[in-house]
């Protein structure tokens, strides 16, 4: 392979990495790899041709609701940026409504437009709290993330139990000190009273 690699395609790149790695890419189990890694990661990281607008297509609602709206616990994986390993846990977003509300599922949905591309989770953390504060025009927006990461997990420091928390807010909630004590004690409490 030239050094130049701009014409390779993604899968003889892979192939390529696993020669590089000491295993031979045409033996049985891993013929498809490279096919089955430009899948995978071009799911994970769908979130390039992803944006706001589409995500919450049109489901801004006028409504007179001004308390704090509290999405919990919405699953979340991404990719470190700096070593291509997952991180993954719980996002936490909550809004206080300035006459718009969003439909909830599209909160879901916005946190997967920026998890799903090569992250930091301080920066992700950020985006999610940014983009609603922009487009849905709350009082106030908070957003906690607690995420464990592989790259500190199984290479490195290798700590098994360690988990990062990370936390963006805006309006109210910077502002407000009883509207953030209360976001961030609803976020960090377990509390199930839901029965499934």
């Amino acid at each position: 392979m030239s050094s130049d690699l701009s014409g390779a395609t993604f899968e003889e790149l892979v192939a390529e990495m696993i020669r590089r790695l000491g295993d031979d890419p045409d033996r049985e189990g891993l013929k498809r790899t490279p096919e089955r890694v430009a899948k995978s990661l071009a799911f994970l990281t769908q979130g390039y041709g992803m944006k706001f607008e589409d995500v919450i297509n049109g489901a801004l609602f006028e409504e007179c609701h001004r308390n704090m709206v509290l999405v919990k616990d919405i699953e979340m994986y991404s990719l470190c940026e700096h070593h291509l390993l997952p991180f993954f846990g719980k996002v936490h977003v909550a809004y206080i409504p300035n006459e718009k509300i969003v439909g909830l599922s599209k909160i879901a949905r916005l946190v997967e437009v920026y998890a799903r591309r090569l992250q930091v989770q301080e920066r992700m953390t950020e985006q999610i709290a940014q983009a609603i504060w922009e487009g849905v025009e709350p009082e106030g927006v908070g957003v906690v993330v607690e995420a464990y990461h592989l790259c500190m997990m199984m290479r490195g420091v290798q700590k098994q139990n360690s988990k990062t928390i990370t936390s963006a807010m805006r309006g109210s909630f910077l502002e407000d000190q009883m509207t953030r004590d209360e976001f961030l004690r609803l976020c960090m409490t377990d509390h199930n009273p839901l029965s499934q």
